[in-house]
């Protein structure tokens, strides 16, 4: 549903940017300012934010959209295929994130001249916890597909960890400056997004062992990001292998030792304890009780899910 149209005109390099929102009054302006920068035309999908965030960007000039949340491949998907893009170009832009005045240059002056055959655009994501630049602990550089030509690109279809993918044969190229990931909401609603992450990260986990759903593998089959690749088959195949708890011990450790984590500063322990060992090892509680409670029945499991989790597993 359409709240608040924008112009429906020819923009800024022929692209289109897309922001998924819930209740990020505090974040959608910088966003949104930051999106204008490249690009005249801005959608916003809203999840039926109960704050101020919808006001916001109407006044700012974005065209708002509403559409029910599932997750977020879901409604980035939905929005590729119901927003009327007239653009060459879309870029996916969370609404906690904005980009760096390198990678806004870059796309000024860089994207009108690209290649014909060229289909996807990486770039490099800085992630900032408690104001504090993590640079290690194999967290920079992530390399993430964010712009892409109209009709090249989908979003898999995951629970967690979605991926933005190309055509097969399509050509990609990298621009070498920053998006930021930077949220301003505190670690109160960081704990409790990641708990939520937690509940789809033990779908995903747990589809591999019983497969009760399709499986998206388009990353694998498409033109997609060897980076994320990479990480995709270690974590199919090695992580979800190892026992229930260990693994995220052997992870945070591997992380912050072997990937220099503790350079970071007091900060970046936070982060790393909290993101390579409080939260794998959630979601591997969520997996044992899971499992535990349903006794391995998968329709058992679905209904658990649904009603103590609120993730609705569709065939």
């Amino acid at each position: 549903m359409e709240i608040h149209g924008g112009s429906g005109t020819k923009n800024m390099n022929s692209l289109t940017v897309i922001i998924l929102t819930y209740n990020e009054e505090i974040h959608i302006e910088r966003c949104i300012r930051s999106a204008q920068s490249v690009s005249n035309s801005v959608f916003v999908v809203d999840s039926n934010s109960s704050d101020r965030t919808v006001e916001i960007a109407q006044s700012l000039g974005a065209s708002v959209w509403k559409h029910e949340f599932i997750n977020h491949a879901d409604q980035f998907q939905w929005a590729l295929d119901n927003l009327p893009v007239n653009t060459e170009w879309v870029m996916r832009l969370d609404a906690d994130k904005y980009l760096e005045p390198g990678l806004v240059n870059k796309i000024q002056q860089q994207l009108p001249a690209l290649p014909t055959d060229i289909d996807g655009i990486y770039i490099k994501r800085k992630v900032f916890f408690m104001s504090k630049w993590i640079r290690h602990g194999g967290f920079y550089p992530q390399i993430v597909m964010r712009i892409w030509r109209v009709g090249k690109g989908h979003i898999e279809q995951r629970w967690m960890d979605e991926h933005i993918v190309v055509s097969a044969g399509s050509k990609t190229t990298m621009f070498d400056e920053h998006l930021v990931d930077d949220d301003h909401k505190g670690i109160t609603f960081w704990i409790n997004k990641h708990n939520k992450y937690a509940s789809r990260e033990a779908v995903d986990l747990l589809n591999l062992k019983y497969g009760f759903m399709p499986r998206d593998e388009s990353l694998n089959l498409l033109s997609g990001n060897p980076q994320a690749k990479r990480k995709r088959v270690i974590k199919e195949k090695l992580y979800s292998r190892l026992p229930l708890g260990l693994r995220a011990g052997l992870y945070f450790l591997f992380r912050y030792i072997f990937y220099f984590g503790f350079m970071d500063g007091v900060k970046g322990w936070v982060y790393h304890f909290l993101q390579a060992f409080w939260y794998r090892f959630l979601v591997d509680i969520k997996i044992n009780e899971l499992e535990e409670r349903s006794h391995g029945n998968v329709e058992e499991i679905k209904r658990l899910l649904r009603e103590q989790h609120g993730l609705d597993i569709k065939p």
